[in-house]
């Protein structure tokens, strides 16, 4: 009789091998319905954090404008100089990884013009990280265009 109970009781130790495919199933099926939220959802952020990052390049042109003259032609003019003190070639007005042209998923530049400056960020890699480019300049007015094209000055603003 005793050895009948713990035949009963080691049968019934673990899970059977149905209650654990339908538990994968249902881990499965919520995966599948989360994943797509949770990357539209980065993607928004690293939207969010370019658009930042446009507006600290428009602070950092101001300074600059304000210290030299004139508008930076690059990223690397407002950025940390490699060695010594802050110049007009690396004015230390920005860090270093946004003066390196990559930051948040995406790519910025900054290209100088005859009344001022233009600003464009795309992403790195277009739908992974970010679904929108953007384009400013010294008027201060973010543009953004749903598709892979760079925005430009006729794109739609930000509002």
């Amino acid at each position: 009789m005793a050895k009948n109970q713990n035949l009963r009781r080691d049968r019934r130790r673990g899970f059977s091998l149905i209650e654990l495919l339908i538990v994968i199933s249902i881990i499965l099926i919520i995966a599948a319905i989360a994943v797509p939220k949770m990357n539209n959802q980065l993607m928004a952020s690293h939207e969010m954090a370019a658009i930042r990052q446009v507006t600290t390049i428009h602070q950092a042109e101001t300074q600059y404008y304000s210290q030299f003259g004139k508008y930076a032609a690059s990223l690397a003019e407002l950025g940390p100089p490699a060695s010594g003190a802050a110049s007009p070639a690396a004015a230390d007005l920005i860090p270093k990884v946004l003066a390196d042209g990559k930051n948040s998923g995406y790519v910025f530049t900054v290209q100088a013009n005859a009344t001022g400056y233009a600003i464009t960020a795309v992403p790195d890699a277009f739908n992974s990280s970010g679904r929108r480019t953007f384009y400013s300049d010294q008027t201060l007015v973010i543009r953004n265009n749903w598709s892979q094209d760079p925005a430009t000055p006729q794109s739609p603003e930000i509002k």
